[in-house]
């Protein structure tokens, strides 16, 4: 019996510099790279999943954050069926961002999943965002939340 394929565009939202780069290269490539390189404009990578009757094949789109997103970020969401939207645990600020990418996405896809990351959970003394406050505003938003470390 063949296996079918199946293709989904996922895209990655959040502020500069809260790791989405990193997320990709550590689950596309399995490694990770502590040099900061900002994204300017889109990244895509790909990654393919081979499941018991299906493989998936994954468009990463890495967009850029903060105001090169503003920019131009809406077009890149077009054909998304899901999005995780990205803050740095240590940086309060980019919490503060969740709610305008959720907006975008809702207004470009209203019918792609959302899901919220706290990243650098690895960073325990310079964490400044309660997981019960990420949490709630994650649920408000209609995605679920996760936290990790690249």
């Amino acid at each position: 019996m063949s296996k079918r394929t199946i293709q989904k565009k996922v895209c990655l939202l959040g502020d500069f510099a809260v790791g989405k780069t990193s997320l990709v290269r550590r689950f596309v490539e399995g490694r990770f790279d502590d040099k900061y390189l900002s994204t300017i404009g889109v990244k895509i990578s790909r990654k393919s999943l081979d499941f018991d009757d299906t493989i998936l094949n994954l468009l990463i789109w890495d967009l850029a954050g903060g105001d090169d997103f503003r920019q131009v970020g809406n077009s890149y969401l077009r054909g998304a069926s899901a999005a995780l939207i990205v803050c740095d645990l240590t940086r309060h600020d980019t919490l503060d961002s969740f709610r305008y990418y959720a907006e975008q996405l809702h207004q470009t896809m209203p019918n792609a999943s959302l899901v919220f990351i706290g990243n650098k959970v690895d960073l325990i003394e310079q964490r400044v965002i309660d997981q019960n406050e990420i949490e709630r505003i994650s649920q408000e938003l209609g995605g679920f939340y996760l936290e990790t470390s690249a």
